[in-house]
C-alpha cells in the first residue's frame, strides 16, 4: 500500500461528516464516563458489604467500557472497511511497541476465566505474596505479606504486579480450591520425661486447637478430590516421634487456615507449656546446653640462674 493511498484514506476521514462522527464519539464517551460514575457513587451509597459492592463497581465498569467500544463500532459502521486498511497497516508497529500492554490484557482475560485467582484470595506471584485486593485489566493489586514481618501478616505495602506475569510466572494460589495449609511446630523433650504422657497430652491440645479446621479441611479435600486428579491424604493431625543425640523431637503436624497460622502457633504453644507446668515435672522441655571446662593451673618454678652458673664453675663440678 503506497504513502498515497494512506493519504487518501485519511482525508476521507476528515471530510464530510467525519468530523462530526468524532464529536458524536466524544459526547457520547462522556455520557458513559459520567453515567458509570453516577451509578458507582449509588453503589457505594446503597451497597453495605464490601464484596457485593466491589463486584457491583466491576460489572458497572466493564459495562461502560463494552456500550463505548459498541457506541464507536454502531457511530463509524460505514467506515469500517477503510478503518480496518488503515489500523492494518500500523498494526505490526503497535502489536511490537505495546506487547506487554497486550499480554497483560490478555492476562486479565486469563485469570478471569482460567480461575487463576480472584478478589481475596492469598496469592504470590513473580516471588510477591499478599492478598488480591484488586484485578484491573493491566494489573493487579496486592497488600503484600512477609518480607520484613514475620509468617503471614500485612507489611503495610500495596503492590501492583502486570497481569502478563500469569503466563511467566507460577502462581502460587492460598486460598483457591482448597483454603488449608499444612503446618506443624517442632517440641524437644528431655530424656528420661514420660514420653507416653507426652504423646497424649500433645494430640489433645492439638485436637481441641485444630479440630475446627480439620472437619472443615476434610469437606474440602473432598471436593478436591472430585475436581482433580488425586489421591486422598490424611487429615487428621499427627504426633511423630524421632529420638536423637540431645532430646526426643515431637513433631506435631496439623492443617490450619491460611490466614490463621501464626494465630494458630501462639494458641498451640501457650496450651502445650501451660499442660507441661501441669506434668510435675513427668514431662520436661530440653534446651541445648554447654559446660565450659576449667583450664588446668599450671605451676612455674623459676631457677637462679647465677646460682647454676656458680656451681658449674666450682673444683668439684
Amino acid at each position: 500500500m503506497t504513502s498515497t493511498s494512506f493519504e487518501q484514506i485519511l482525508a476521507s476521514w476528515l471530510v464530510g461528516a467525519t468530523l462530526g462522527k468524532f464529536v458524536t464519539v466524544a459526547a457520547g464517551l462522556l455520557g458513559i464516563a459520567v453515567s458509570v460514575w453516577i451509578f458507582r457513587w449509588i453503589l457505594a451509597r446503597s451497597v453495605k458489604n464490601p464484596g457485593t459492592l466491589y463486584h457491583a463497581k466491576k460489572m458497572v465498569m466493564v459495562l461502560g467500557y463494552v456500550v463505548g467500544v459498541l457506541g464507536i463500532a454502531f457511530v463509524f459502521s460505514d467506515r469500517l472497511g477503510q478503518a480496518a486498511v488503515a489500523v492494518g497497516v500500523a498494526g505490526a508497529g503497535i502489536a511490537f511497541a505495546l506487547k506487554e500492554v497486550i499480554a497483560s490484557v490478555a492476562g486479565w482475560v486469563a485469570i478471569a476465566l482460567g480461575n487463576f485467582y480472584k478478589t481475596g484470595d492469598r496469592v504470590q506471584v513473580g516471588g510477591i505474596k499478599g492478598d488480591v485486593i484488586d484485578i484491573g485489566m493491566l494489573r493487579t493489586t496486592l497488600m503484600e505479606i512477609g518480607q520484613w514481618v514475620n509468617s503471614d501478616l500485612y507489611n503495610g505495602r500495596i503492590v501492583k504486579i502486570a497481569n502478563s506475569l500469569v503466563f511467566k510466572e507460577p502462581v502460587f494460589n492460598y486460598s483457591g480450591d482448597f483454603p488449608f495449609l499444612w503446618d506443624e511446630i517442632v517440641i524437644p523433650v528431655k530424656y528420661g520425661s514420660d514420653y507416653r504422657l507426652a504423646r497424649q497430652m500433645f494430640e489433645r491440645v492439638i485436637e481441641d486447637v485444630t479440630g475446627e479446621y480439620t472437619r472443615h479441611a476434610k469437606s474440602a479435600w473432598t471436593d478436591l478430590v472430585r475436581q482433580y486428579l488425586i489421591e486422598p491424604t490424611e487429615i487428621d493431625p499427627r504426633v511423630y516421634l524421632v529420638a536423637n543425640d540431645n532430646w526426643m523431637e515431637f513433631s506435631v503436624r496439623y492443617v490450619v487456615d491460611y490466614k490463621k497460622r501464626r494465630s494458630t502457633k501462639d494458641q498451640l504453644f501457650t496450651r502445650l507449656l501451660e499442660e507441661i507446668d501441669r506434668t510435675g515435672g513427668r514431662v520436661a522441655l530440653a534446651s541445648a546446653t554447654f559446660h565450659l571446662v576449667e583450664a588446668p593451673e599450671l605451676k612455674v618454678t623459676l631457677v637462679n640462674p647465677d646460682r647454676n652458673a656458680a656451681a658449674r664453675s666450682s673444683p668439684g663440678a
